[in-house]
């Protein structure tokens, strides 16, 4: 693609691109004089009401004589608090996203014998049609996972004879199905990336319909198929605490949005999938791995406060890091004071640290949860409450457990098309109407020029005409 390129010469290319920039610059002050929502957020950074859901509730302040006051964070799955499932499975010793699932599509918890019949019929869902590895998977491999668990979730769509239709009970099915299938795409993808990429050795292992959702991802991705009750187990909270983060969040929004219009199961999850690649959404994992990786690599006394708050006063300054000047894991559009995802994970990462040997890294997060508000504030000279988020810990428990970090965000979206899903059901059973915010045009008019009167880099947009001159 790029040799088409090679045909115009660096200089026009450069030339193109500025004309491209000026004719889409748009003044910042007509978002204020407009009062245009931008990211579909109100002033005080609320978001803007777009639709009521059942599935999922995800508080981080409540709003009293108009202003928005700070509270501990609480995620709800069908008004079920999330630290109740958690601790429930805990406490009976046993696995919970397959019941997290059930209750995100359904609305209900499920008896013991449906959760028996229900983790079956995951399992036995986990079979891809004949020969789909090998046409879809195995041919054109690509370097990022979610790019290609996409594209084959797009190929599934030429598998099914009722593809298109919304009846609600057969986009259930399709559903069920995908939520099955997606993670043995993953560990697929995952596999020929290792291939072709890294150079290394692919192994594909037959479905074993006896295990879990955890106990089979973990299975899929190591050569050996080993592993343990325990790690297992941790893989399930972290599959349960990113089942669903209510309707607003990107990903789910997007595919409520493209469900609105009427289209299929299979371009509306490879939808969300694209969203949720994204480094300010669930790519954002990756990203506070790297950038603890480059905390090491330049402060060798991580650990000493007083130098981590320096070299972090750089990363905002964007001095250091990824010149992005942003601290990953920290804040979040909704959490004020907590993230239950995060009190979680962390309470898990301090666990494991402490049997892995890991316990500076783990030191290393929590300064920076410690660290984080205060230069935030300092920074932005505001007084907003800023939490960790769940991204914060969540990759050093995926690297405590060997999971490569190609696989990251993917397991991510594996956990969340749960959630799509059951919000592609309330989409298509309660709304009906498609979703079609307004844009409002700031330029000003001009008269077609023919071509021949046409001047070099004629139609750079007069930018300072004021809206009240048209």
């Amino acid at each position: 693609m790029s040799e088409v390129f090679d045909i115009i010469s660096k200089e026009a290319l450069n030339n193109l691109f500025e004309e491209q920039r000026k004719n889409n610059y748009i003044n910042p002050e007509y978002y204020r004089r407009f009062d245009v929502k931008r990211g579909l957020r109100n002033a005080d950074s609320t978001g803007v009401l777009a639709g009521l859901t059942k599935i999922c509730s995800v508080e981080g302040y409540y709003i009293e004589d108009g202003e928005r006051v700070p509270k501990d964070g609480k995620l709800t799955y069908r008004g079920i608090n999330i630290e109740n499932i958690i601790s429930n499975c805990e406490k009976e010793n046993r696995f919970g996203y397959e019941e997290v699932i059930y209750l995100l599509l359904f609305g209900i918890l499920p008896t013991e014998a449906q959760l028996v019949g229900f983790k079956q019929l995951l399992a036995n869902l986990r079979e891809l049609p004949e020969d789909f590895v090998e046409d879809m998977i195995m041919k054109v491999p690509s370097k990022d996972i979610m790019n290609k668990v996409a594209r084959c979730v797009l190929a599934l769509y030429s598998y099914d004879d009722d593809a298109d239709s919304t009846d609600p009970a057969n986009v259930l099915r399709q559903s069920i199905q995908l939520i099955a299938q997606i993670p043995v795409i993953m560990a697929g993808s995952y596999q020929v990336k290792r291939r072709i990429y890294d150079k290394k050795s692919m192994f594909f292992h037959q479905n074993n319909p006896k295990l879990g959702f955890a106990e089979s991802i973990l299975r899929s991705i190591r050569f050996d198929k080993q592993f343990t009750d325990e790690e297992a187990k941790l893989l399930d909270i972290c599959l349960i605490l990113h089942a669903d983060h209510g309707g607003g969040n990107n990903s789910t929004f997007t595919t409520r949005c493209i469900t609105s219009s009427g289209t299929d199961t299979y371009s509306a999850i490879a939808a969300g999938i694209g969203s949720l690649k994204g480094p300010k959404h669930g790519g954002a994992n990756i990203r506070v791995v790297k950038m603890v990786d480059d905390i090491k690599e330049n402060l060798p006394d991580y650990t000493n406060e007083e130098k981590l708050r320096e070299y972090l006063k750089k990363i905002l300054n964007k001095q250091a890091g990824d010149g992005s000047g942003l601290i990953y894991g920290m804040g979040h559009a909704v959490y004020t004071l907590s993230d239950p995802r995060a009190k979680i994970l962390k309470r898990y990462a301090e666990k494991f640290a402490k049997e892995k040997g890991r316990e500076e890294h783990f030191e290393l997060l929590s300064l920076i949860e410690k660290l984080t508000p205060s230069l935030l504030a300092e920074h932005r000279g505001s007084n907003k409450k800023v939490c960790a988020n769940v991204d914060l810990y969540s990759g050093f428990l995926y690297e405590m457990l060997g999971i490569p970090r190609d696989l990251f965000t993917p397991l991510f979206m594996s956990a969340r098309v749960a959630g799509w899903c059951a919000h592609r059901i309330e989409e298509i059973t309660s709304n009906g109407k498609i979703v079609r915010p307004a844009y409002k045009n700031v330029n000003v008019p001009r008269p077609y020029v023919p071509i021949a009167e046409r001047e070099e880099n004629f139609g750079m947009p007069n930018e300072y005409i004021s809206i009240e001159e048209r």
